[in-house]
């Protein structure tokens, strides 16, 4: 048996730059963070008891003879690609699906590390996120970016580059003093609204060629919005709350890139918000829904807690880890007989 344990990611600037069509001719990057809120996925093989051979439990239970009846995309796709057979999969998270927090993502990298882990063989953060892309972006073709699957590997605070040759992740060298008072100044809240990512996204690249060219010129200023934000993380001199007026920035810019990114509800929530003393915030994800964050001081927070008292508070602290096998029991295997 084997249970592993994925971060849950937050991205701050530079999101929809990490889209391959983007990226390949503009280049792209983004800052991003996993925080402390997970998703686990517990694989074990099937005994041969059942007169089915693989069990899966999500958000709805699966039981099928055929690897090829299994409805669900990407565990479909995972164990064709990994040869693996016979199973049983359980998965539970911390936080809803379809949030914005690439949450599928997360998923499809802690589901790859459990069945490397099965196979008894070690897969690098690196594998594991270029697995995870090719999965979802070319097995699935869901469409979407790059990032989720790598901050979800990788874990922690980074900018994570994207160019011809593929990507680069760098650590955000900020103090540790500094980290914490950012993550002070940062409070999540859940809209109650979720949606598919992946529609969202190609909803908002299928649009006319006006206001495609448009789009581009966003997210070309929101690239450079990246440069700018790293500098006020790493510079110690530089005041934190202009990260805050950055994020203010880049969600303005967002909700141009695409009429799926935001709603008159959620233009609604975010303004009531800046009333209520936050310096800046986004919607997480591609748009339309899941959680919002936002950048206030903490004589303000109690206001806007006030101000957003319909929407659930989420606390939460950076973390540094990425994908992990907590669990390791090997089990001797025999496939069934056909």
């Amino acid at each position: 048996m084997v249970i592993t344990k994925t971060p849950f990611r937050m991205s701050f600037f530079g999101g929809g730059t990490d889209v391959e069509e983007f990226f390949r001719e503009y280049g792209g990057s983004v800052i991003s963070t996993t925080f402390d809120k997970y998703c686990y996925v517990n694989v074990r093989h099937l005994p041969c008891f059942f007169n089915y051979r693989t069990e899966l439990s999500y958000s709805k239970i699966e039981r099928v003879t055929d690897i090829q009846e299994i409805q669900h995309p990407a565990i479909r796709n995972a164990m064709k690609m990994l040869d693996m057979r016979e199973l049983r999969l359980t998965y539970e998270a911390d936080l809803p699906a379809r949030s914005g927090l690439g949450t599928s993502s997360s998923f499809a990298v802690g589901m790859l590390n459990a069945f490397y882990a099965l196979k008894g063989r070690y897969a690098d953060k690196k594998k594991l996120a270029d697995k995870a892309i090719y999965l979802e972006r070319v097995l699935c073709n869901e469409a979407g970016g790059w990032q989720d699957q790598i901050a979800a590997s990788y874990g922690g605070f980074n900018r994570i580059n994207f160019h011809l040759n593929g990507y680069e992740v760098l650590p955000v060298i900020m103090s540790l003093e500094r980290k914490k008072v950012l993550n002070q100044n940062l409070m999540m809240f859940f809209t109650g609204f979720t949606r598919f990512s992946s529609e969202v996204q190609a909803a908002n690249f299928n649009v006319e060629k006006a206001m495609q060219k448009d789009r581009v010129c966003k997210l070309r200023e929101m690239l450079n919005l990246v440069e700018e934000a790293e500098k006020i993380l790493t510079d110690k001199h530089s005041d934190l709350n202009e990260f805050g007026r950055l994020l203010n920035h880049t969600w303005r810019l967002k909700r141009g890139t695409g009429s799926a990114v935001s709603t008159d509800s959620i233009d609604t929530l975010y303004e009531k918000a800046i009333r209520a003393g936050a310096i800046g915030g986004k919607l997480l994800g591609a748009g339309g829904g899941g959680f919002f964050i936002f950048y206030v001081e903490p004589d303000k927070q109690k206001l806007l807690r006030a101000a957003m008292d319909d929407l659930l508070y989420v606390p939460f602290e950076f973390e540094d880890g990425g994908t992990k096998v907590i669990y390791y029991s090997p089990e001797s295997y025999e496939p069934m007989e056909i």
